[in-house]
């Protein structure tokens, strides 16, 4: 009889044994469907020692697999990955194994899907719903489930309307191949330093060997140009590309730029995607067949076929540090899959993270790091002046946010014809609405956190759990009625400003509520470089990845907001920032300038990015980080305890407190509350471990909390090497 030991993608369970049905085979890597009690399950058969021994089961005590997936084995690299990358961040392995096999890769490629679409009839009966939900399903088209989350109604809503025919039914195919792409499509007319920088990633692509290599190069410089060298050097050797981006919103203006160089858009895999779209790129990407895939974080864990080269654009980004399942940074995680798959990976960034510079200093990476410098801009730009406004000497007039200088700049642009962006990353209205006549705050009801007023759909969000509220009548408080003001810029009363000051301008608001979609980035990049627009208004979305030729002028309207709340890369996520959205200025022939409203304009941060002092900066905060021991120079971790009963989450914080290990260099901080002490309706405890980089932390967490009897009400969340504190 043959036997099986299948890890399931259940984050409850290691890995089970199975019998092989008589006639079948399921050597080790195999996509399978088993039973798990009443259910059917999918899993991969593993290695037998991977994940300790579990309890021997007499082949009598069995169950059947139920079938054998006909797709290509998860390969040896990869379930490699999947075992270190559970063992680094203490993550269940079956969580780890859900981003390598998603349901898509359980769909029959070669079956229909039935997917819908407006026809453009009304139904007789027209309901509030029903009128929702055909303007904002538009001209797109998805399965029921898909359409009710787009119109944010429910599934009844959508078939009711297809049962009164103002939707109707479209057989999709999802096996039909992609375009392949052609390397010698566009090839780019590169200057010295960029084709030296391109030729030292080509034969690192050809040594078909794991290296890292940082490509360091100002905004402008060129950086995806040289890096599309190393992709078509992979097409060339007939093996797949895979390149990493920190936003969805800047997948579709990526896809275009792909499009022109190598003659058709790339595989693109974000959560953005459809049902048939996914199980389509899937299966593409699973056989080989998908040359170029550009994605999101999740991207990394997909089962390539023929995988030559990862590339991590704008690899300082915070936002590849998955902080919900898996606590895992995709910069790291491309590393390894490079390691355990012998094949190069690129990390691009005008803004190196700091771990990325101690590495190349230190070596730490296996084989061989190259810093690749492109000192100047691409095309004969120059890099723009940048100059701080000191709000203690030039303050915005009372109720505005905006100084006389930036007023100024602003209008002298608009003169000119030219195009201007202001950043602050800020969403919404105003951060903050409190009564002037008791002084309550609205808080949200599940958070620990201010609720943010939305102005332009007329809501109080909470940024952290996603609850909404119309904004109230009376104060919740003392119920005086008109008493509620906002409180502090968000980037929709700076555009209420800039429509004041300049009411024929332009403008676009640039935010996660107004660019939910690649669709949507593609509308606004178009509309920017068609001269729709006059002024942007945005928070981080727009620091990154965008090419505005026009766009002559950046503020910062608030450069101190990010150095707030006690993080230990506020500093160089501020400058990172700023440096970033800076680089937005000037990319075409026009000088560009950049102003930047500060009230500590001698602060080492702000000092630096006027003086484009970027080594010094660097330098200084090495220093200082080494002298503390943080990160990339030590070591942190999070322990985060929460529970609907706060009393047992504090009961358990406790008795996690009294077993804590003791050992030279270690130190734990806490039980206390978290500093966002409620989320989403759960009480939250945490404990931050320290210590030096060669402590054995994931070992000590291990048994520290192997050693704690864990009530089902309380649940544990360990953040290995945490980016966000709260």
């Amino acid at each position: 009889m043959t036997r099986a030991r299948v890890l399931l993608l259940t984050a409850a369970l290691g890995p089970l044994d199975y019998r092989v049905p008589y006639g079948s085979e399921a050597p080790l890597g195999s996509v399978v469907v088993a039973p798990l009690g009443p259910r059917r399950m999918g899993g991969v058969v593993w290695e037998d020692a991977s994940f300790g021994a579990p309890e021997p089961v007499g082949d009598n005590r069995l169950r059947n697999l139920f079938e054998v997936v006909p797709v290509p084995p998860v390969a040896a690299p990869l379930r490699k990955l999947v075992e270190w990358t559970s063992d680094y961040y203490l993550a269940p392995p079956g969580s780890v194994l859900r981003m390598v096999l998603p349901g898509a890769a359980f769909a029959d490629a070669r079956r229909p899907i039935v997917e819908y679409r407006a026809t453009g009839e009304l139904p007789a009966r027209m309901t509030p719903q029903r009128t929702v939900a055909l303007e904002k399903i538009g001209t797109r088209q998805g399965i029921v489930r898909e359409l009710a989350a787009m119109a944010e109604v429910s599934e009844a809503v959508i078939r009711g309307l297809v049962q009164t025919g103002a939707l109707e039914a479209v057989s999709v195919s999802a096996d039909q191949p992609y375009p392949e792409p052609d390397s010698d499509f566009a090839p780019p007319d590169l200057s010295d330093e960029q084709s030296a920088a391109a030729q030292q990633l080509r034969d690192a692509v050809a040594a078909a060997k794991f290296e890292t290599l940082l490509l360091d190069g100002v905004t402008g410089s060129g950086k995806t140009e040289v890096y599309m060298e190393a992709i078509a050097a992979a097409i060339d050797a007939g093996k797949q590309a895979l390149v990493l981006l920190p936003e969805i919103a800047l997948t579709e203006p990526m896809l275009t730029r792909f499009a022109a160089r190598f003659g058709c858009e790339p595989v693109a895999w974000h959560s953005g995607l459809r049902s048939t779209e996914r199980r389509r790129a899937w299966h593409s990407i699973a056989a080989g067949e998908a040359k170029i895939v550009v994605g999101a974080r999740s991207a990394l864990f997909l089962p390539y076929g023929n995988l030559g080269v990862i590339i991590v654009d704008e690899a300082h980004e915070t936002s590849f540090k998955q902080e919900d399942g898996v606590h895992y940074h995709a910069r790291d995680v491309a590393v390894m899959r490079g390691h355990f798959e012998g094949l190069p990976v690129v990390l691009a960034s005008a803004t190196p993270a700091l771990e990325s510079l101690a590495q190349v200093e230190a070596g730490r990476y296996r084989h061989i790091v190259l810093l690749l410098v492109l000192p100047a801009r691409y095309g004969g730009a120059t890099m723009p002046d940048l100059a701080a406004i000191d709000m203690r000497q030039d303050p915005p007039d009372r109720g505005r946010w905006l100084a006389p200088p930036l007023v100024e700049a602003l209008a002298d642009r608009l003169a000119k014809g030219e195009q201007s962006l202001l950043f602050l990353n800020r969403r919404g209205f105003a951060p903050l609405t409190l009564c002037r006549t008791c002084g309550h705050r609205i808080q949200c009801p599940n958070c620990t956190a201010w609720m943010v007023e939305h102005r332009l759909v007329h809501r109080l969000a909470c940024h952290h759990c996603g609850h909404v509220m119309p904004p109230p009548r009376l104060c919740p408080e003392c119920e005086d009625e008109d008493s509620l003001v906002a409180c502090g810029p968000g980037v929709e009363r700076v555009a209420d400003e800039v429509s004041l000051r300049f009411p024929e301008a332009r403008t676009a608001i640039v935010t996660s509520d107004t660019l939910w979609s690649p669709a949507k980035a593609a509308e606004f990049v178009d509309a920017v470089k068609a001269g729709m627009v006059d002024i942007i208004i945005g928070t981080q979305l727009v620091t990154k990845g965008y090419h505005f030729p026009n766009l002559t002028l950046v503020g910062v309207v608030d450069a101190d907001l990010g150095l707030d709340g006690g993080d230990l890369r506020a500093s160089e996520r501020t400058f990172q920032q700023i440096a970033q959205v800076a680089g937005r200025a000037g990319r075409g022939v026009k000088p560009g300038e950049v102003l930047i409203q500060t009230r500590v304009p001698d602060a080492p941060v702000m000092a630096a990015l006027v003086a484009n002092d970027r080594e010094g900066f660097y330098a200084a905060e090495a220093a200082a980080r080494r002298q503390a021991g943080a990160p990339p120079y030590g070591r942190f971790a999070a322990l985060v305890i929460s529970s609907e009963d706060i009393e047992v989450a504090r009961g358990v914080a406790k008795r996690l407190g009294e077993k804590a290990p003791v050992a030279d260099g270690l130190a734990i901080y806490g039980p206390a509350p978290a500093p966002l002490a409620m989320l989403r309706g759960r009480h939250r405890f945490r404990l931050l471990l320290h210590a030096p980089r060669s402590f054995d932390l994931q070992g000590a967490i291990r048994d520290w909390v192997g050693r704690i009897d864990w009530p089902a009400k309380a649940r544990l969340a360990i953040d290995i090497d945490p980016y966000s504190f709260v």
